[in-house]
């Protein structure tokens, strides 16, 4: 397991009313692959330390940069000490990457399913997959409430990505409101290809549903769970 070390943190901004995107200079490079994560721990001098894991939105870039993107919970002990705490210039302590499972290297077709906040790490393998060429390697859908819920609302454009809003939608956006079902992802997922699912239990759990309708075995979906400590 990695050590922990300490991180600058060089930019904030805001994703959402209730999200920001944290920028983090390490002391080495980072040689995370997409859809790892870090684990934040925040320290008092009594010696108490809370700890959260965040996945990286960021692709792999040769850096010693990564963007943890956090939603604040109203009883969340890590995420509203960042919201509400840290600035520009704070040094706060990073471990990681971390995970090998929920991860893509570029070697295989892709379909990226998430919900909410589960989007995090499937931006860093849409990322990768823009950055490298591989483009036509990935497929994302992303379930949200409302346009005022998307993260990374100027880069979901594009063929490649689908947006998929459950309660309310953009002025003249041809799908009505409504939950993920089968004809959003029939047909997107080639034979040899993996079908990653991210978001809460809830959501996981439909989408898993939906994708296995559609005929995506579960030997080909690999899921990680969001939700609060």
């Amino acid at each position: 397991m990695p050590a922990f070390e300490p991180a600058t943190v060089v930019a904030i901004h805001d994703e959402t009313a209730t999200a920001k995107t944290f920028r983090f200079r390490l002391t080495q490079r980072s040689m995370h692959l997409p859809g790892q994560h870090y684990v934040v721990r925040l320290s008092s001098p009594d010696g108490y330390a809370a700890m959260r894991s965040y996945s990286v939105a960021s692709a792999p870039d040769g850096s010693a940069e990564i963007d943890l993107t956090i939603e604040r919970l109203e009883d969340g002990e890590v995420s509203t000490f960042l919201h509400d705490e840290v600035v520009v210039g704070d040094e706060i302590e990073l471990r990681g990457p971390i995970g090998g499972w929920f991860v893509w290297r570029g070697d295989r077709p892709a379909l990226l399913i998430g919900g909410g906040s589960g989007v995090v790490p499937l931006m860093a393998m849409l990322r990768y997959a823009r950055q490298l060429g591989l483009i036509d390697l990935v497929r994302m859908v992303v379930s949200v409430r409302t346009p005022d819920d998307l993260y990374y609302a100027s880069e979901l454009t594009g063929p490649r990505v689908d947006v998929i809003y459950t309660r309310r939608t953009p002025p003249e956006y041809v799908r009505p409101p409504g939950r993920l079902r089968e004809t959003d992802l029939e047909g997107l997922l080639p034979s040899d290809g993996v079908a990653y699912i991210c978001g809460s239990p809830q959501f996981s759990d439909a989408a898993t549903d939906v994708a296995t309708a559609t005929g995506i075995s579960e030997n080909r979906i690999r899921i990680e769970r969001f939700g609060p400590t």
